[in-house]
């Protein structure tokens, strides 16, 4: 894992976990293993390519990398394309292949706390930057009835609007108000938060859930802390909610997919019980 802050992660916590428990199952994985590293934005292009030379199998990236590296890595799948970002990286040759698995992460994460598939469900979306453009693209792939995104900045929001507009198709994709108040928004649609409103104790909460009628489930992509004022108002209405632990779980899990052949449900729960841990 690389980034730049890099202490926050909890990355190292649950992937070390996992590969000691294929390592008693498969013994080739006990000398895999899985360390964090600091790399400033401008030192990441010779980062990646000295790890390529000393063998390194795979990388997650995190923040702010997951742009960046779109420009270095020669190939990406689809959903790296699409979500304009990458947080995977595979060995291919010489070279690093690209990939995204936090959309992944987060249908997972959804689809195992609140009992919800994106497709065919109404989907409103709080934001318009990295974390809610891949979130966007996660949807629309998977089929959801209808997109409808909020966000702070209306240009920002314009401009998201207008650029998934290739991966919509004939899924109406809308812009509403800040704070999403929408009138027209449908009944038992799922709320998402993929802002960072929310991380500090102090943060408002990113929308009024009151002022948005028909939302009947809300999914805050923040994980910690575990309980946002978003899902508190959430809790208060008597509405299904969770935060994004089981996003952040399946997504690495899906990355060991990758690296390993092994299948994410294999070692999600795993990875899951490691950063309950580590978040005490």
């Amino acid at each position: 894992m690389i980034g730049h802050p890099i202490g926050h992660s909890l990355s190292p916590q649950m992937h070390t976990a996992a590969l000691a428990q294929l390592a008693r199952d498969e013994p080739r994985f006990s000398s895999w293993h899985y360390s964090r590293f600091d790399v400033p934005p401008q030192k990441l292009a010779a980062a990646l390519g000295l790890m390529r030379s000393r063998g390194f199998l795979g990388v997650n990236l995190t923040v702010p990398h997951k742009v960046l590296a779109l420009e270095i890595v020669r190939e990406l799948d689809a959903a790296a394309r699409e979500a304009g970002a990458v947080n995977t990286l595979a060995g291919d040759g010489a070279a690093w292949r690209g990939y995204n698995t936090d959309g992944y992460g987060l249908a997972a994460g959804i689809r195992e706390d609140l009992g919800i598939g994106l497709g065919g469900t109404h989907v409103v979306l709080l934001g318009a930057g990295g974390a809610a453009r891949g979130a966007a693209v996660e949807c629309l792939r998977a089929g959801c009835a209808s997109l409808w995104i909020a966000n702070r900045t209306r240009a920002n929001l314009e401009a998201l609007v207008a650029l998934l507009a290739p991966v919509a198709g004939s899924i109406p994709v809308m812009a509403i108000a800040h704070g999403g108040a929408s009138a027209d928004v449908p009944s038992d649609s799922l709320l998402i938060n993929a802002t960072s409103a929310g991380l500090r104790a102090d943060d408002p909460a990113p929308a009024d859930i009151r002022a948005i009628p028909g939302i009947g489930a809300v999914y805050d992509m923040i994980y910690n802390p575990p309980v946002t004022r978003l899902l508190a108002q959430a809790r208060s209405l008597r509405l299904a909610h969770a935060n994004g632990l089981g996003m952040l779980a399946h997504q690495g899990a899906k990355a060991l997919e990758i690296w390993t052949g092994v299948p994410a449900a294999r070692t999600a729960a795993i990875m899951r019980a490691a950063a309950v841990k580590a978040l005490g």
